[in-house]
């Protein structure tokens, strides 16, 4: 499954509000790349399902899983809260409430 076809199947029309939101922001191709990847392990480690229904407590837990058991850099999970706020407040209109501190080093 490639990542339009997964957002697509969490909510049909998503890849396409992601991607107008993405260009009324005049982001550069390579952060549409960027934010559309990370919002798609967002769906997949939710199960697909619709980002919508999904409480603050499920984005926190994907962003807790990133840093403790991924543990990735900073930088990159900077670029996923980042791209999960981008999605959460330009495409879907919600302001989420995230702890955005990182046990990366």
């Amino acid at each position: 499954m490639d990542i339009t076809e997964a957002l697509e199947h969490s909510q049909p029309g998503l890849v396409g509000r992601v991607r107008d939101a993405i260009r009324k922001h005049q982001l550069n191709q390579r952060s549409e790349q960027t934010y559309l990847h990370w919002i798609t392990r967002f769906v997949l480690f939710h199960d697909l399902k619709d980002p919508e229904a999904l409480a603050n407590e499920d984005r926190q837990l994907f962003l807790d899983y990133l840093s403790a058991r991924m543990r990735m850099s900073r930088a990159r999970f900077n670029q996923a809260s980042q791209a999960l706020t981008f999605f959460y407040e330009d495409v879907l209109g919600k302001t989420p409430v995230i702890n955005t501190g990182c046990a990366a080093a």
